[in-house]
């Protein structure tokens, strides 16, 4: 167990009536990326609170860095960093006024404060800007100070709540690299996000957590192998044709939403056009096909019962 930075067991909480997380059981390894998937309102930034200290949980039993949440929340503070999903810079001050800021806030000695700020602000590539107010950074620039300011205290554990929402794909991409840096370092980074290309491309474990319950846990590969392989979507203009479709490809499975079909397939040439014959035998036009490999989106879709874009 020592090689654990975060277990959770039973982990239960509710608002009067509503359940928001309904006994769940985490183990995280230190120095792994461990994400937490879901729609909006599945729990993640619940389970965030209680595992950071911002809020009790009703049952179960936490420990971070081997401390008891409960019991050891001021030893837990000392070993986390957070940064939440909206960013806790001041506008008003410059880049390294806010990075001085959380020093003189931190138990950093006050001999290290002005090389830890310069380190950081090298590190992320925020030098130039440094003497700018705030107010005039760009949400990658807010995103990687935000970041930077949470690593004054040297955290082994970092939780990062949706920290790419609402930025460019370079930005997060840039984001990307500092977190695998960190976690080359040795750092323990728990990750809650809604893009699953995000969690594809950094965790090490992956859980999809859907109203309160986890519905799954395992690696990227883990998780796709769980669901059906290859796949053909079809998508048609019409629910009328949706519907005939689906009463002719009878193992296919329906997206009414999309308006749209999933038909088990090796995506060979052979296959795709026995497929297409059928449809064309029942006069059934699809206005587009594409073939599919599985990705977390399946993932996402088969255990949650969203798309991606509906969760977001």
């Amino acid at each position: 167990m020592a090689n654990l930075a975060i277990t959770a067991s039973g982990l239960r909480k509710a608002y009067q009536d509503k359940i928001v997380l309904d006994g769940i059981d985490l183990d995280v390894r230190a120095g792994t990326v461990f994400s937490l998937l879901g729609p909006n309102g599945a729990g993640k930034t619940t389970t965030v609170n209680v595992l950071t200290t911002l809020l009790k949980a009703d049952g179960g039993t936490v420990r971070v860095a081997g401390h008891d949440v409960a019991t050891e929340a001021k030893a837990v503070r000392a070993a986390i960093g957070v940064t939440g999903q909206f960013s806790a810079v001041d506008e008003l001050l410059t880049g390294q006024e806010n990075l001085q800021l959380m020093v003189d806030l931190s138990p950093v000695p006050a001999k290290d404060g002005k090389r830890i700020v310069t380190e950081l602000l090298e590190r992320f590539d925020l030098v130039e800007s440094a003497q700018q107010p705030v107010s005039t950074y760009s949400g990658g620039m807010r995103r990687k100070l935000d970041l930077a300011m949470t690593l004054v205290g040297n955290p082994r554990i970092i939780f990062l709540d949706e920290p790419t929402t609402g930025l460019d794909p370079r930005s997060r991409r840039t984001m990307w690299s500092i977190i695998r840096e960190l976690v080359a370092d040795g750092v323990t980074i728990f990750l809650t996000t809604q893009y699953l290309e995000e969690a594809d491309q950094l965790a090490n474990r992956i859980a999809v957590l859907d109203q309160g319950r986890l519905v799954a846990e395992g690696t990227p590969d883990e998780l796709k192998r769980q669901i059906p392989g290859t796949h053909v979507r079809l998508r048609f203009t019409t629910v009328a044709e949706l519907d005939a479709a689906a009463r002719v490809l009878t193992d296919a499975t329906r997206d009414d939403e999309a308006q749209a079909l999933r038909v088990p397939s090796d995506g060979g040439s052979k296959s795709l056009r026995a497929l297409l014959d059928r449809l064309d035998e029942y006069a059934i036009s699809a206005e587009e096909f594409s073939v599919h490999t599985p990705d977390l989106d399946d993932v996402f879709l088969a255990l949650t019962g969203h798309t991606t874009e509906a969760a977001k």
